[in-house]
């Protein structure tokens, strides 16, 4: 009996094992991609997640809101932009009053009074526009130190790091400082998700490259706000960069 029980758990073993090693079309470079997920992964547990979770439990909940709230506002600058150019007057005219009433009214983006009015957030990009425009994804990729991507979204980066107002800051001590404690912010948001991940995935590479895939689709079809800037949490625990696909 213990026999047939061992060789019923091995069997169950080998189905899912098949089940996770299965090709994807969508993913000719995964043996590339495999990799750079595990290169940032690594990078991430001896470096990134332990300044995370220390920022995470030792700074005030304000603090870690405003940093949040602050960068955020300036994304809504260049989410804006990129709401006029897919041609959604609406959601465009909604990140400038955003952008607006949060720095007005908000102490300079810190408190996200634009939320509490009912200014929707989108979080559009460069990489969101193209897709509108007919671009297609093409293969899957993980850049390094950036995390999940694709062919269309890395040739849209420059133009999104051009768009990012935060780069144009001076002196560049201030800037590169920020750049770091807004990495470490996201990534302290993720860090519930990146638990969660852990225990539920089989294969965390295929399920990040799965979510990340179908996440990027649905914002190009238009399911573009902030409820589903915080479903993505859970794609991107170790891999994380500026939403894409």
């Amino acid at each position: 009996m213990k026999t047939m029980t061992r060789l019923g758990s091995l069997a169950l073993v080998a189905a899912l094992a098949g089940c996770a090693t299965t090709s994807n079309p969508q993913d000719p470079l995964e043996g590339f991609n495999r990799a750079m997920f595990s290169f940032n992964d690594t990078l991430d547990k001896v470096a990134l997640k332990p300044v995370a979770t220390a920022y995470r439990n030792w700074l005030p909940s304000f603090v870690q809101t405003g940093v949040n709230n602050f960068f955020g506002n300036l994304g809504d600058v260049w989410s804006s932009v990129n709401g006029f150019l897919q041609g959604n007057v609406a959601d465009g005219t909604s990140d400038v009053m955003r952008v607006a009433v949060n720095t007005t009214l908000g102490l300079g983006g810190l408190l996200d009074i634009g939320s509490e009015a009912g200014l929707q957030k989108h979080n559009k990009d460069f990489g969101q526009t193209l897709g509108k425009w007919g671009v297609g994804s093409g293969p899957y990729l993980v850049l390094p130190l950036f995390g999940p991507s694709n062919i269309r979204d890395t040739a849209a980066l420059p133009v999104d790091m051009y768009g990012d107002i935060w780069s144009y800051k001076y002196p560049v001590r201030w800037r590169n400082t920020g750049s770091v404690v807004r990495l470490i912010d996201k990534r302290a948001n993720l860090l519930d998700a990146g638990g969660l991940l852990e225990d539920a995935a089989l294969d965390k590479y295929e399920f990040v490259r799965d979510a990340y895939t179908q996440r990027r689709q649905s914002q190009i079809n238009g399911n573009n706000d902030d409820s589903d800037d915080k479903a993505d949490k859970a794609d991107k625990p170790a891999n994380s960069k500026p939403a894409e696909q």
